[in-house]
């Protein structure tokens, strides 16, 4: 057994041996293309680094100065200038035309979107907000939420009720979550589900007493448990 364990390991080694060897073999063999590729994953590399830093960094805050007169109009409930501009000043759907690679575009989007929404503009609404993604515990579901706002005065009820839960659920919070449990359960009503607006309302009642909606939630509690025992 000790002699079968020797050869074994006797030939372990070799194999390995034989595996340098060829591996030597083989970088001798393709020494330039190896080069090659070596010089092409650093000049990737730097192209990116340089992109970011000397090209996409200066785009960025030039984005960011032409979108202050926008943001401006827009906080001052002027939607059609923030959104068209002024003549003198850009607008936000310019800045996304020329600066659509930055995080200013990206933001525009929703800007846009809550101002289409407010001038009637519903399809136009959803398109621009369907363009914005953010991780912002606070902006990104005040953004499905508006889409779900956009949906229902489309006449979408079944749309407008799947963003308002997926605002709900998002980054869950006293503020966000508690309105838009209402509206969902709002619309649960308008659609005759009574079973889950009476759980979306309990909801509210439940995690977010304290919220302006927990503060009135009994009475649309107890009308729709009263909807609920006529329905049978």
């Amino acid at each position: 057994m000790a002699e079968i364990h020797k050869e074994t390991e006797h030939t372990r080694i070799e194999n390995v041996g034989e595996a340098l060897t060829r591996a030597e073999q083989f970088i001798e063999d393709n020494q330039k293309i190896l080069t090659y590729i070596v010089i092409g994953i650093v000049v990737v590399i730097g192209g990116f680094y340089g992109y970011k830093k000397l090209y996409l960094a200066p785009l960025e805050k030039e984005a960011h100065n032409q979108m202050f007169v926008a943001e401006q109009y827009f906080e001052k409930d002027s939607f059609n200038l923030a959104l068209h501009g002024d003549g003198n000043n850009w607008g936000f759907l310019k800045i996304i035309d020329e600066y659509g690679l930055t995080k200013a575009s990206n933001l525009a989007h929703y800007y846009a979107g809550i101002s289409f929404l407010h001038v009637g503009q519903f399809q136009n609404a959803i398109d621009e907000l369907k363009s914005f993604h953010s991780g912002d515990k606070l902006v990104s579901p005040i953004a499905d939420g508006a889409l779900g706002d956009a949906y229902l005065e489309l006449h979408n009820k079944e749309k407008a009720l799947s963003y308002y839960l997926k605002a709900a659920k998002k980054n869950e919070n006293d503020f966000t979550s508690p309105i838009y449990l209402m509206r969902a359960g709002s619309v649960s009503e308008e659609l005759g589900n009574y079973k889950q607006a009476l759980e979306l309302y309990q909801q509210i009642q439940e995690k977010y007493p304290r919220s302006y909606e927990g503060r009135q939630i009994e009475k649309y509690v107890t009308r729709v448990q009263i909807l609920q025992k006529n329905k049978k």
